[in-house]
């Protein structure tokens, strides 16, 4: 009987184990049937060859089960600086079954100089669920619980990391490659091949040409551009299956923040309260701070996750500039602490304004000041609000100025006068602007000011039905603005099933994350990067321009620069992919 229940029991264990694995797959998993139409088999059968290769491009997220619109080019050429990293995608297309397809990409040699295969990534674009814009065409943002009123289909967006694919007839896969090349590789075009293979199909290939030019992009942690996406860990927790802060679950976490890091992030996200946002995301942010009331009112403060999480993405991670810890305005005004006389969680109901709320966050305030002083960190952390009204932002700096005056404050929110000169790093939406003189002024005062989007922007965007070409364009229009850099919401708040339905119960799909588990990057997080990169180029050949006093080459630049200032209402995608392309040119340019 002993024997017979420990069968038993192993094989429950197994099942609960499979299901894991099928709910949270992180290596080979099944993509959602695509529910729309596509090309009939007829129009597949009129290719000349059983399978297609050649090189697209990365402005186009080409349709699983249309056959491709694209002229067969097979070389890819491209101009790269020094350090940069260069994205190409190629697209297979097939209308017999495939099986064990792989990629390999040969060493890019020029002479005796190689840009060696292990700085170049090559993987399938795999298809997530997605849906589309509100109803009325204007946004993104509101309730969306019922997945069936929504017109929903399968994208190319996942950057997949599983070497090997089974392909279905009647299929197009695209295949993304990124070359990160390296910082002192010397001038001159290597060249090298992509090779596509499979167990019964014979093998393709597509050449590369990519000439680097004597310039030099610095290291994603040097660049000037104010890069702030917020990390949510807890949902690597869930997702991972591990305990919260364990080791394992900073093992997973650290490919994923490394990937923020290679972007240039400058900011760690922490909460010091429990739902800062009222768990609007799939996995709700907690408290990184552990408040207890004391039996005899007073109080006392444990920083032990806060402390493990900063030095981990300082250390580990390498994201080490500003420190953001949200919030003292919650969207629900309900603070939780242990009180030691009940042994119990309890919550407080206050607004900012009312004494509650002051004797709640003075104590906290002094003593987390104490802390961060003694850590280092104090000049790096902000006291952070997002979109906040202002009578309560107010209220809340005064208790910050009271408990420290020292303290840095940060808002994403409306701009507001009477408030933004505490405000050390201020993000206003996108279409907004400061007035030139106050702008002129927080750039004196060492004051960051950037730019963010959600789910409110039609167009520039990020969602997982966006054109490409838009992540691209938002990153280089903080620059044109004369912003400091960009901020976005969410770099990782998964949905329930993110590698294959990005779709989520409040807002337009995609909008909650740009990293998938793996981790596995995106279309839309490899184009951003490009702008990041090109926004950095920006700013380099601009001071350069400027020493050598070469005006008309500078004059040149800003004209192209400005065309990223334009509201998008009044262009087109094909005008906006133009833009790219030129400024692309002048940044290249030997």
């Amino acid at each position: 009987m002993k024997r017979n229940f420990l069968i038993l029991f192993a094989l429950l264990l197994s099942f609960i184990s499979n299901a894991q694995h099928s709910l949270h797959p992180l290596q080979s998993y099944d993509e959602l049937t695509d529910t729309k139409t596509f090309d009939d088999v007829s129009v597949w059968e009129k290719m000349k060859t059983p399978t297609a290769l050649s090189w697209g491009t990365t402005d186009v997220r080409y349709a699983k089960k249309n056959v491709p619109s694209l002229q067969m080019q097979k070389k890819f050429t491209a101009k790269a600086w020094k350090g940069e990293r260069i994205n190409a995608q190629a697209v297979l297309w097939t209308k017999q079954a495939l099986n064990e397809v792989q990629l390999s990409v040969s060493d890019l040699k020029c002479g005796s100089s190689i840009i060696p295969n292990s700085d170049i990534n090559a993987g399938f674009v795999r298809y997530v669920m997605t849906d589309e814009l509100n109803k009325d065409r204007k946004g993104g943002c509101g309730v969306r619980e019922n997945k069936a009123e929504w017109d929903s289909s399968v994208v190319a967006d996942v950057i997949d990391i599983n070497p090997l694919l089974d392909i279905k007839p009647y299929t197009a896969q695209p295949i993304w490659v990124n070359v990160w090349v390296p910082a002192d590789a010397k001038s001159g075009t290597y060249r090298g091949v992509l090779t596509v293979s499979g167990q019964n199909m014979a093998a393709m290939k597509l050449d590369i040409a990519i000439e680097v030019i004597h310039q030099t992009l610095p290291a994603p942690s040097e660049w000037g551009y104010h890069l702030d996406l917020w990390q949510n860990p807890y949902a690597v927790a869930r997702y991972y299956n591990v305990p919260l802060w364990s080791e394992a679950h900073f093992e997973a976490m650290l490919p994923v923040m490394k990937m923020l890091a290679n972007a240039g992030q400058k900011i760690v996200t922490t909460t010091i309260m429990h739902k800062p946002w009222a768990g609007q995301t799939e996995d709700h942010f907690d408290s990184m701070v552990t408040r207890i009331k004391n039996i005899d009112g007073t109080w006392s403060f444990d920083y032990a996750v806060f402390d493990k999480w900063v030095e981990f993405m300082m250390n580990e991670v390498g994201i080490d500039q500003q420190i953001n810890c949200y919030t003292m305005i919650p969207w629900a005004l309900t603070f939780d602490y242990y009180d030691q006389a009940t042994n119990r969680i309890q919550f407080l109901n206050a607004k900012p304004g009312e004494q509650a709320y002051t004797d709640y966050w003075y104590p906290f305030l002094k003593d987390f000041s104490r802390h961060l002083r003694e850590k280092g960190w104090f000049e790096k952390t902000t006291i952070a609000m997002d979109e906040r009204p202002m009578d309560m932002m107010m209220e809340a700096i005064k208790i910050i100025k009271n408990a420290d005056p020292e303290y840095k404050i940060s808002l994403a929110g409306n701009y507001h006068e009477e408030i933004q000169a505490d405000l050390y790093d201020l993000c206003i939406p996108y279409g907004h602007k400061f007035p030139a003189d106050v702008k002129i002024e927080r750039e004196l005062k060492g004051q960051k000011s950037t730019v963010y989007t959600c789910c409110t922007e039609v167009f520039p965007n990020v969602f997982t039905f966006s054109n490409p070409a838009e992540g691209k364009w938002m990153m280089i229009h903080a620059i044109a603005e004369g912003y400091d850099g960009y901020l976005r919401w969410a770099v990782n708040s998964w949905t329930a099933d993110p590698l294959r339905d990005s779709r989520f119960r409040t807002w337009a799909a995609g909008d909650t994350y740009l990293i998938y588990p793996g981790p596995r990057s995106s279309i839309r997080f490899e184009r951003m990067v490009e702008g990041l990169q090109e926004s950095e180029k920006i700013r380099i050949l601009r001071q350069e321009y400027e020493e050598k006093g070469e005006i008309s080459k500078l004059n040149r630049l800003n004209k192209a620069v400005a065309k990223f200032t334009i509201d998008w209402s009044a262009k087109n995608i094909g005008t906006i992919e133009d833009d790219i392309k030129e400024l692309n040119s002048l940044l290249n340019h030997k």
